[in-house]
């Protein structure tokens, strides 16, 4: 069963953290597919994780619903 934060982010909301300019998103175009992945963003570093990898990386690092610089609160 899908946790809430993993609905979350398969529905487009941006997890964060501004004050690290750390985010963890699902992109538009991945939105709905069968294996989706999500961007990891640290600071000028972008990173293609799976929805896995993007869970553990949202829990380790505490991240929650945040705004991102350029793509504002959900990627969609």
């Amino acid at each position: 069963m899908a946790t809430m934060t993993e609905c979350e982010l398969k529905a487009g909301v941006i997890f964060g953290d501004g004050n690290t300019a750390e985010y963890v998103y699902m992109p538009a175009s991945e939105l709905g597919a069968d294996k989706p992945l999500c961007v990891y963003e640290q600071g000028e570093d972008r990173e293609d994780v799976d929805l896995r990898e993007a869970m553990a990386i949202i829990r380790r690092r505490s991240l929650r619903h945040a705004v991102h610089p350029r793509l504002g609160s959900n990627s969609c």
